[in-house]
């Protein structure tokens, strides 16, 4: 595999924003080839993708992994879906969606145990809880993201409807979102954990009024269309295993240096500012560490699973609970990928 960030590329069914080759050994003859789809362009967002990789770990399971980067999980799981790559990292509540539309799509590895996203204001703000958001402009990253649906869950706990109460804006991720506070286009924001911390080194500190029950909320994780996972999962054991072993590399504090190599050579923009990408990193690893530490790597609770559901059919992103909530996830692999 060769280690070079492409430039905009053409998929077919999908707002494609740019692929990756990821960084690593040369390219093998016998190496079966697997295209990932995320998101969104950070590598530290994935860093044990981007480790598994370097280090060797998916080339010892016989893969060559290719990375697209699309605009929100709504196109990954359309990429999935129309067989545009083979496993993607949607949010739950997205692919929830995905399911009650007849989607056989399912979540495999919780990648992010924790909630990735919370909700923020300048700090100093007269907005101190979720109920002051009554009347106010919420900022998103994307329409569809994951983001919108987990800020929905909280508002509708207060008994505020979007549309009636209050409205989200679009305005993009990072320093986009930095434009959007300092011009007073937003009154909030709905941040991914790396987002947050770029504001903050924009010079813009923040205060998180997130309700502490919405931080246990899972975040993105690994998922396939069941047709793939059931022809193969020697593919798909392989993928968790490696993907395993760059979790527990890259959470070595030992390690921090070669991390940062391998990502910042996956997405060079982001490692320019070595102190942030360094931030992000700490960030990152405590958001792929799991709540309960007894629980495996890409182990997926049961109810929070229901967590999730209930707040999809209580904000309306569902019409009713799904006939079979564990047919949406899997914890199949789970052992195989954990085994050391």
């Amino acid at each position: 595999m060769k280690s070079f960030f492409i430039g905009i590329r053409p998929l077919a069914g999908a707002c494609l924003l740019a692929a990756v080759a990821l960084p690593g050994a040369a390219q093998a003859q016998d190496l079966k080839p697997l295209t990932v789809v995320v998101p969104n362009p950070s590598a530290l967002n994935i860093f044990p993708l981007h480790v598994a990789d370097a280090e060797g770990y998916f080339a010892a399971e016989g893969l060559d992994v290719t990375v697209e980067v699309v605009n929100g999980s709504a196109t990954v799981l359309q990429t999935l879906a129309a067989g545009q790559a083979q496993i993607g990292q949607p949010g739950p509540g997205p692919l929830l969606a995905a399911r009650e539309r007849g989607e056989d799509i399912v979540f495999l590895y919780n990648y992010w145990p924790k909630s990735v996203f919370g909700l923020v204001v300048k700090e100093g703000s007269e907005v101190a809880a979720p109920s002051d958001l009554k009347g106010k402009t919420i900022g998103v990253g994307t329409a569809d993201g994951a983001e919108v649906g987990f800020t929905r869950a909280i508002l509708s706990k207060d008994g505020l409807e979007e549309g009636r109460d209050y409205e989200f804006l679009t305005v993009g991720d990072g320093g986009t979102a930095v434009a959007a506070f300092m011009s007073d286009e937003i009154d909030a924001y709905a941040a991914a954990v790396a987002d947050a911390a770029i504001i903050e080194a924009r010079g813009i500190p923040l205060t998180e009024i997130t309700p502490d029950e919405f931080l246990a909320y899972f975040g993105n994780g690994w998922a396939a269309t069941r047709s793939y996972i059931d022809a193969n999962p020697d593919v798909i054991e392989g993928f968790g295993r490696a993907m395993v072993k760059g979790t527990r590399f890259g959470l070595d504090p030992a390690n921090t240096e070669a991390v940062l190599a391998h990502t910042a050579a996956a997405n060079p923009q982001e490692g320019e500012d070595a102190g942030l990408a360094a931030a992000m990193l700490e960030t990152m690893r405590d958001r792929v560490t799991p709540i309960d530490t007894a629980n495996a790597f890409g182990y997926q609770p049961p109810e929070h699973w229901k967590l999730w559901q209930d707040a999809q059919v209580a904000t309306q992103a569902l019409s009713a609970p799904l006939p079979d909530l564990s047919a949406a996830y899997t914890n199949d692999f789970v052992e195989r990928w954990n085994a050391q």
